[in-house]
């Protein structure tokens, strides 16, 4: 994913987040897919993102083209179904970890076409819009011409703000396709469970304001209101102060953030500059010094895999409302 302003990256500190309860890669759950010629509840046909596809009969040489759509095909249970992943964010959760190792990494970042076809894929699930770049010839069009289906996370297409509903669909979907209802079903139960224990745990607390600091020094690059990002605010008890832009991440400047005064501000985590180090330019900045967030040195941390439409919702939720609201019970 060219993680640059262009692309708006539609959205290292994991062990910030306990992972969710894992599916695990093995088969004995009762409810895997049955051979291809046999599979039940096929074809089934999908609108994704604006592209139709039909599926005969469940993948069965996967690629994930991003973190958190690796991390949901394990989460699923799908890594005897995997045929390589690629570009990591940060760590992959430790519930997946042993998994993981255990399929091809095709490249660090991502894979040329020739590279990614050699992995003789049947379908390929990309987590950002980027991993269908067409001048890459990665486009979903031409993979289609070459016999490979493919799936985009919903979030990097969505015209509306992203939350539970999205998630619930992404999780569904990307389920139905592999043949194992039973075990989507089993993870959005785990999300909702979650997400229902810090909504309980807030109850009667007041929302305090948040500003996202991704990156930037001349301006500042930031969560809107169309992300999971600004979901997850909402459900850690606070308010996104940038929710009015209607993108889920965009530029703004830094004299707009003075004027809207976060009470928090969460710094999510990746890439070559440290917590710390955006910390220091925050806290260094004089137009910034009577933010309330800046003067009161309230922040909160988030691994950028954490702050996408994966399987690291709920958790995420849990660990960003135990550092906006730590004394909540």
């Amino acid at each position: 994913m060219a993680r640059s302003r262009a692309a708006l990256r539609a959205l290292t500190a994991a062990a910030l987040l306990l992972p969710l309860a894992a599916c695990g890669g093995g088969t004995d759950d009762g409810d895997d897919a049955a051979p291809a010629e046999h599979a039940a509840g096929f074809p089934y046909t999908v609108a994704n993102c604006g592209v139709k596809t039909v599926f005969d009969a469940p993948p069965r040489r996967a690629v994930a083209l991003n973190q958190h759509a690796t991390e949901l095909l394990l989460a699923l249970g799908l890594k005897d179904r995997m045929a390589g992943s690629a570009y990591l964010d940060d760590a992959v959760l430790p519930a997946y970890k042993q998994d993981y190792d255990q399929v091809k990494v095709l490249a660090e970042e991502y894979p040329a076409k020739e590279v990614l076809l050699g992995a003789n894929p049947d379908f390929v699930y990309g987590g950002y819009d980027s991993a269908f770049d067409k001048a890459e010839g990665r486009d979903r069009a031409g993979l289609e011409k070459s016999g490979v289906k493919t799936r985009l996370n919903t979030e990097s297409c969505a015209d509306r703000p992203v939350g539970m509903a999205q998630l619930r669909t992404e999780i569904t979907e990307l389920a139905r396709t592999f043949g194992v209802p039973e075990r989507g079903a089993k993870l959005i139960a785990e999300e909702e469970k979650q997400v229902e224990a810090v909504r309980t745990r807030l109850a009667g607390t007041k929302p305090l304001k948040v500003f996202v600091y991704d990156s930037g020094e001349a301006s500042a690059f930031t969560a809107g209101g169309q992300g999971i990002g600004n979901e997850l605010i909402t459900l850690a008890g606070g308010r996104n102060v940038f929710a009015d832009v209607r993108k889920p991440f965009a530029d703004v400047s830094w004299e707009q953030v003075v004027e809207r005064k976060p009470d928090v501000v969460v710094i999510y985590d990746y890439g070559g500059t440290t917590v710390e180090q955006k910390k220091r330019h925050l806290l260094t900045d004089p137009a910034l010094k009577d933010v309330p967030a800046v003067k009161n040195r309230r922040f909160a941390v988030l691994p950028l895999s954490s702050a996408v439409l994966g399987v690291r919702v709920g958790e995420a939720a849990d660990a960003l409302a135990r550092q906006i609201h730590p004394d909540a019970r």
